[in-house]
């Protein structure tokens, strides 16, 4: 009885250790809740076990009777028998899983141990490295970002939660390897700021230049067209220049954070003034572009026509050939009235150009979604 009680325990203490450690690191399988019927098999024999032993333990009461004692051993052994394969039952319905988890979770100690290794490692480099360096915004925010998981780690430790010193552990590794990357590029930044700086300098004497060209491009549209085909544009002159005038802004102070030692800051100064740049480049496009279109249009209204009605045609010939008339026929057909009333709109000495390129844009589009549409039928 007693062999039959210690082979249960030993099992039993096993697949325990191995439930505990799913549950803790793969919570989602649920084998805790599937375990508690095993386990509590285990206890019952278990208690039921210490009852006969404390029952029959007396040498006295052995001998008086020596029938029962035997029975009661003899039923003791069978449960604990029992619970023993109960348990074998289960952690062979689940070894694979089982065995991952245990293994996982003697691994975890390490792997803590190994996070706080290199996070030495960064910290060693964070230390040789120059002053003006260690001060540098991505350094000090890198360096922030390792202690404190360093701190997590250690409480997650403390604390024996198992699943928390894992990516605790892995947030430590992935800190320190960002506070080494962000040491070996500082010394770096102030060659790449002083050339941000040379190029968005250049750029921005260019795109004064084109901004000069704005002004007479929008006269010849109130020139040459109906009011209405630049109504959207009228405030892009003064849009443009002030995107200009905050990017010479920026330019400047990111010279004098380059001067006092803050390349860093410099670097966002410029990836601001990239950005205003870029807009008043937009309002400049908007205007020439709007201006060539409406010179080509009217050179040849009709020509835009064309190629939308081209389009409507092929889709109309591939709605035929999948056998799809019946469905987008009618949707089809529809934009033929579309594209009649934009071609009536020109009418008067300046005809509304633009009114009509949007609403044969607006067409086109129509068309190329339902062409999608019709090849993404089932």
């Amino acid at each position: 009885m007693v062999s039959a009680f210690l082979d249960m325990d030993r099992r039993q203490t096993i697949a325990a250790a191995a439930v505990d450690a799913s549950a803790e690191l793969f919570p989602e399988r649920g084998l805790g809740r599937l375990w508690e019927p095993v386990r509590d098999q285990c206890f019952q024999a278990g208690s039921d076990y210490l009852a006969a032993t404390e029952r029959f333990g007396n040498d006295h009461v052995l001998h008086q009777d020596p029938n029962g004692a035997r029975l009661a051993f003899q039923n003791s052994v069978r449960q604990l028998v029992d619970a023993a394969q109960g348990v074998d039952a289960f952690y062979n319905a689940h070894r694979g899983h089982l065995e991952k988890a245990t293994s996982t979770m003697s691994t975890i100690p390490v792997l803590a141990q190994q996070a706080k290794t290199v996070a030495q490692s960064a910290r060693n480099a964070l230390a040789a490295t120059e002053q003006r360096y260690r001060e540098y915004p991505s350094v000090v925010a890198a360096s922030e970002e390792l202690e404190t998981a360093i701190a997590a780690l250690d409480s997650a430790r403390s604390r024996g939660r198992a699943e928390s010193v894992r990516s605790d552990a892995e947030r430590v590794r992935e800190a320190a390897s960002a506070l080494e990357d962000a040491v070996k590029q500082a010394p770096d930044t102030q060659r790449r700021t002083e050339m941000t700086v040379s190029s968005v300098s250049t750029r921005l004497s260019a795109v004064r230049t084109r901004v000069d060209r704005l002004d007479p491009a929008y006269s010849a549209l109130l020139r040459e067209f109906n009011a209405a085909s630049s109504a959207d544009l009228v405030d892009n002159s003064s849009r443009s220049r002030t995107h200009i005038d905050q990017a010479d802004i920026d330019l400047r102070e990111a010279k004098q954070s380059l001067a006092a030692g803050n390349p860093e800051h410099a670097l966002a100064l410029m990836a601001e003034a990239r950005s205003h740049l870029a807009d008043a480049e937009a309002c400049v496009d908007a205007v020439t572009n709007r201006l060539s279109t409406l010179r080509e249009v009217r050179a040849d209204p009709a020509k835009k026509e064309r190629e939308v009605r081209f389009r409507l045609k092929d889709a109309q010939m591939f709605a035929v050939n999948q056998g799809l008339v019946a469905q987008w026929g009618s949707v089809l057909d529809a934009q033929i009235a579309r594209l009649e009333r934009a071609s009536a709109s020109l009418t008067g000495t300046h005809p509304d150009y633009w009114s009509y390129v949007v609403q044969l844009d607006s067409v086109e589009a129509f068309i190329g979604e339902t062409v999608e549409k019709m090849r993404a039928r089932p």
